[in-house]
Parts: C-alpha cells; sequence; structure tokens
C-alpha cells in the first residue's frame, strides 16, 4: 500500500525499478519510428535492444542511437509490481499465453500507478479537510486495485476510475492555486508557440500540448501541469520552482538548462546543456590611417 505521505518504501513503489522487471515496457508496447523511436516495433514485440537480462543494450546511448523516447517513459512503478508481484515472479518468456496476459494486465496496472503517484501529490498538497479525505480515500481504493489478481485488473474500467480520480485531482489543483489562479489553459494545443510574453503563473495547463514550445525565461510558478506534454519545450532559465504535479519524465522531455528553477524532489536531467554562452568580446577598433 502507498502511504499518503509520500514517504516510506510505498513511495518509492512509484519509481521504475528496471531491476525487478522482465522489460515489460520493451516488449508490451508499440511504437511507430519517429522522432522519439528510431524504428517500428508492433506490440508484443521485444524490442531489438532489449538483451536475455531485461536490461537494454544500448541504455547509455539511447539519444544518440535515436530513442529518446524510452528515455522519458514511466511506468511508476507498475513494471516491478506486474513482474514480481501480479504475476509472482513469472517471465512472459516463459510461453505466449502467460506473455499476453501480461502485457494486457501490464496496460491496467501503469494507469493505475500513474494515478497513484498523483494523488500522492495532491494529499501532500492539500490541508485536512473534507477534499483530502476524498483524495485518501481514492488513494486507498486505487492501491487496493493495483493489489488484484490478473483477471480482476483485467475486468476493471480503468478509464472510468481515472475520470472520478481525475475530477479530484483537478480539484486539489484548483484549491493548491487559489488566490494564484492564472489562465485557463486545459488541454491547449500550443506547439511550437512562443510563451515568453505570455503570462503562465499560475495557469491551468493540464493536459496541455507544449512540444517545442518556447518558454525561456518564463515564471510557471504554481502551474498546474498535471499530463501537461513537455517534449522539447524550451525551459532554459524558466522558473518552475512552484509548480504542481510536476514529474520527472516531463522535465526529462524537455530542454533546460543550468538556471531553469526545478521544483522540490526532482532534477536537472543529465542532457541539459551545462554551458553558459559566454559573452561576444567587443570587437577591436579600427586604426584611422
Amino acid at each position: 500500500m502507498v502511504r499518503a505521505d509520500g514517504g516510506g518504501a510505498g513511495a518509492q513503489e512509484l519509481r521504475a525499478d528496471c531491476t525487478r522487471c522482465a522489460g515489460v515496457c520493451c516488449v508490451a508496447p508499440a511504437f511507430a519510428a519517429s522522432a522519439d523511436f528510431a524504428l517500428d516495433k508492433p506490440a508484443g514485440q521485444p524490442c531489438p535492444n532489449l538483451r536475455a537480462d531485461s536490461r537494454c543494450g544500448i541504455h547509455t546511448q539511447l539519444r544518440q542511437r535515436g530513442f529518446p523516447g524510452c528515455t522519458v517513459f514511466d511506468c511508476f512503478g507498475a513494471g516491478q509490481h506486474l513482474t514480481q508481484g501480479t504475476f509472482a515472479g513469472h517471465d512472459w518468456r516463459s510461453d505466449a499465453a502467460t506473455a499476453r496476459r501480461m502485457f494486457d494486465t501490464f496496460a491496467v496496472l501503469r494507469p493505475l500507478h500513474e494515478l497513484l503517484w498523483y494523488l500522492t501529490e495532491a494529499v501532500r498538497l492539500t490541508p485536512p479537510g473534507p477534499l483530502r479525505d476524498d483524495l485518501t480515500d481514492a488513494l486507498d481504493e486505487t492501491g487496493r486495485l493495483t493489489d488484484g489478481t490478473p483477471e480482476e485488473l483485467l475486468a476493471l474500467d480503468v478509464d472510468a476510475h481515472r475520470d472520478t480520480v481525475n475530477r479530484l485531482l483537478s480539484r486539489a489543483g484548483d484549491q493548491a492555486r487559489a488566490g494564484r489562479a492564472g489562465a485557463d489553459r486545459r488541454g491547449a494545443v500550443l506547439i511550437g508557440v512562443d510563451l515568453r510574453r505570455v503570462a503562465l503563473t499560475g495557469a491551468n495547463l493540464r493536459g496541455a500540448c507544449l512540444i517545442g514550445a518556447d518558454l525561456r525565461g518564463v515564471r510557471l510558478g504554481a502551474a498546474d501541469l498535471t499530463g501537461a506534454d513537455l517534449r522539447g519545450a524550451d525551459l532554459r532559465g524558466a522558473d518552475l520552482g512552484e509548480c504542481l504535479f510536476t514529474h520527472q519524465s516531463q522535465l526529462d522531455a524537455a530542454r533546460g538548462d543550468h538556471r531553469t528553477v526545478l521544483p522540490p524532489g526532482l532534477r536537472r536531467p543529465a542532457h541539459w546543456s551545462l554551458t553558459v554562452t559566454p559573452a561576444r568580446p567587443p570587437r577591436a577598433r579600427r586604426r584611422s590611417r
């Protein structure tokens, strides 16, 4: 069970631990050749880079080899839960029937673990009261669902459960931004848009598509970034220090630098530039003749 305060072993289970998984995310989903993946891969077929020990053979070179999409994927701990808990240590390689059941179950378990992460954050942000009680109940119920058998998980209407939880999360975000609420940009398509002169402090950016958006130097204090797509977004010099529901994978998908202010507990991605562009030296004056 996940602890509502975000501490202890439960919180750790909301982070991927590939050492206790069987490479499920490298097999179960399909992906198409694109800027995120260097090749086509059908669902249920192992990625050619997956080794027999369930490790990625090009893990340290994923971006250079054309697989940046792999570097930003997070199962929120669903992979090891599926492998070690739901299927009691069995490997999808054991037989085709087990593989199909594991992959189908992963498609349910992963969004449940993602909800656990958001609910844990929401409980942490919400002061004592009726809303926090509802969030805690939802956290406990979602945790109970993740402990179900494969049959129970496959019978679950995960979309209906997600809709119910998202309504609570939206209320939690609104309450956390109370007094600082800004523009409502929920679900906005802002691909490649220059947002440097747009007021986004306290904005509702839930589900917004910010792929390639220019956010250099923008102050995003108290903005709700639940599910916002930040792939390729330019965050150099941006202030995300007080943003709500910001996940590490969102930062991993974006671009930033040493000036980008991060929310507490998140790390600066290794691929972000750590260099400072030097000032151009003054031109030497041309001597008069």
